[in-house]
């Protein structure tokens, strides 16, 4: 259904709801094929809307290192600021995803966020 959509022409960078977009809904779900067609067709990796800022950080939130990896290696921005827990990396430290942390520490994270270093928590 969503090929068929986007074959008719509909706007992948749609924003609206509480995930903003449809990358981002696909991320919040752990949906790594409808991710990867979406990223395929044009999604904007760091676009900014709705609850969880970006993609990134509504993968961050779900849990999903493969989705995380897969959005870092497609150039998601690991510092990218906004949405509910502000960035990926408190996303991912406020649901005890030390798995997640670790990774986006790995990729380049700021461990430093309004003067709280996020590493000595972890």
């Amino acid at each position: 259904v969503v090929q068929l959509l986007l074959d008719k022409g509909a706007d992948i960078n749609a924003q609206g709801g509480n995930c903003g977009t449809a990358l981002q809904a696909a991320a919040l779900c752990g949906n790594r094929e409808m991710v990867e067609l979406l990223l395929s067709n044009g999604a904007d990796v760091n676009i900014q809307a709705g609850k969880y800022g970006t993609a990134l950080q509504a993968a961050a939130f779900q849990g999903s290192q493969e989705i995380v990896e897969l959005l870092i290696e497609k150039g998601a921005n690991v510092n990218a600021q906004g949405g509910k827990y502000g960035s990926a990396l408190r996303a991912a430290k406020a649901l005890y995803r030390t798995d997640i942390v670790h990774l986006l520490l790995d990729k380049g994270a700021d461990p430093d966020l309004q003067g709280e270093l996020l590493h000595h928590r972890v």
